[in-house]
């Protein structure tokens, strides 16, 4: 049917040509008219192909011969000379016609070149912003349904099989659909409408074949065979499966890289917490240790005040042991989600009175100073962990406060959260620390070398979370250092 109007738009052309003859016929020699003619061989050349520019040729030495060839609507030729004209016509046009057509050709694979860079072009882009494989899986999809103006679906081999990644909304593959995607990828070859294989099916399968390695199946529906081209449809597809292996092996890469920074991290963390422990297990054990080397040896010749400061200074660090062990402890737990809560309505101001008399022996000069808004309502807590919060906050308050400073707990509470809040006169954090200052075993330097492994802040975090609650650190505008905790009410209510 195309190759029918095509012909008819030949003889439209000749006739037109002759139409504008017939009107010039007056101020032109015959021999001039054969131009109109050349140009609409160029036009069929340009528009319609090599044959119906031959075919145009071909018309035109007629119309001219016969419409303005002495003696005019005859075939017959008086003068021989014409027969000359004739063949200059044709060939002419036939040479015309080939180098017009050529240069057609030429164009029209310049533009699809153009057309195919283009799509590899936003395909390269969308796959280079894609942060996993579902991304490059839905670049690949879109890209290609958009190039081929069909449906799409892409299937890759997970676990030997074959699964459909990814389609084009809500198209459906069917089971003849499938088994057609698995003959491809088996044979390598493309299969299905229009092809050699299974053509009688409507969808065509496209093997992504990579280093003779098939690593995808395209797969395009109601397609029209015939509008893609079979040099540009291979081209096409080698340009996808390449940018779909170099954007799976960046993500592997991306992957391993991250890996190896998680390992390279929990090497480093390790490493800390071998220091750490090596240094808190060591100093305090080296003091008790040197606290009954000297009883046991010279216990005989100290006095009764120096004996009692040997041994509270046994204890003393003792304590510190146990407490650090502890928080070791405590930090497995957590991370191992084995945190069990015992939730009963506990008092705020006994809250405060526990945590203050677990650490009143260690605060030496520093003061306490308590500010509880009137009518805190009960709060379902546990009260030993929550207890353990408010004293690591304070041990973390000892440490970083001048001495006669001034500690501050405050609390109060609206409809849904209790707010509990411990206050230092120190000189505040950086801003690099304050960001890290709940992370496990992160210290920062503290004044006169006093001793800390980094997990105290870490636990209060833990605990508190237990509790559905949060807990915040920031600087004060006065100096010092704050942190806070939410505990919301309603939850432990409801609890």
């Amino acid at each position: 049917m195309k190759s029918a109007i095509k012909y008819f738009a030949c003889l439209l052309l000749v006739m037109g040509a002759t139409a504008v003859g017939e009107i010039v016929r007056l101020h032109l020699s015959p021999p001039n008219m054969v131009m109109l003619y050349l140009l609409a061989v160029v036009l069929a050349a340009l528009r319609l192909g090599l044959r119906p520019a031959i075919v145009t040729a071909a018309l035109g030495v007629l119309a001219f011969d016969f419409f303005f060839v002495p003696p005019r609507f005859s075939f017959t030729v008086q003068d021989k000379e014409y027969l000359i004209t004739f063949f200059a016509l044709f060939g002419v046009g036939l040479v015309i016609s080939t180098l017009v057509s050529r240069f057609r050709q030429r164009t029209e694979e310049l533009a699809e070149r153009e057309a195919e860079t283009a799509a590899l072009y936003r395909l390269s882009r969308d796959i280079a912003s894609a942060p996993d494989s579902s991304a490059v899986y839905s670049a690949i999809v879109h890209n290609a349904a958009e190039c081929f103006q069909v449906e799409a679906a892409l299937m890759i081999p997970i676990d030997g099989a074959l699964q459909v990644v990814e389609k084009n909304g809500e198209l459906e593959i069917t089971a003849a659909d499938i088994e057609l995607a698995k003959w491809s990828f088996k044979s390598l070859r493309k299969a299905g409408h229009g092809s050699g294989s299974y053509s009688d099916s409507s969808a065509m399968t496209l093997p992504f074949v990579v280093m003779g390695e098939c690593i995808a199946i395209l797969i395009l529906f109601t397609c029209e065979r015939g509008a893609i081209a079979e040099k540009r449809l291979n081209r096409i597809v080698e340009g996808f499966a390449i940018q779909l292996k170099m954007a799976l092996v960046r993500l592997e890469l991306a992957q391993q890289a991250e890996a190896a920074q998680v390992v390279h991290a929990r090497e480093k963390l390790e490493r800390a917490l071998l220091n750490s422990v090596s240094h808190d297990l060591r100093t305090p054990l080296a003091t008790v240790t040197g606290v009954l080397t000297s009883l046991k040896e010279d216990g005989g010749h100290l006095s009764d005040r120096a004996r009692l400061e040997l041994l509270d200074t046994a204890c003393s660090e003792a304590e510190r042991l146990n407490r650090f062990v502890g928080n070791l402890l405590d930090m497995t737990r957590i991370e191992a989600g084995a945190v069990r809560l015992r939730l009963e309505p506990c008092d705020v101001q006994d809250l405060v009175g526990c945590a203050i008399g677990a650490v009143e022996q260690r605060l030496g000069n520093l003061r306490i100073d308590v500010k509880l808004a009137d009518n805190l309502p009960l709060v379902m807590m546990d009260m030993v962990l929550m207890t353990q919060v408010l004293v690591n906050l304070l041990d973390n308050a000892r440490k970083y406060a001048p001495l006669k400073s001034r500690v501050e707990i405050s609390a109060n509470a609206d409809k849904n959260w209790l707010y509990l809040a411990v206050s230092d006169q120190g000189g505040g954090l950086p801003g690099k620390d304050l960001q890290h200052i709940f992370d496990k075993f992160y210290r920062v330097p503290i004044p006169e070398g006093a001793g800390g492994t980094g997990l105290g802040l870490s636990i209060c975090k833990g605990l508190v979370e237990a509790h559905g609650g949060t807990v915040s650190a920031e600087n004060l505008v006065t100096g010092g250092f704050r942190v806070c905790i939410e505990l919301p009410l309603k939850e432990m209510e409801q609890q």
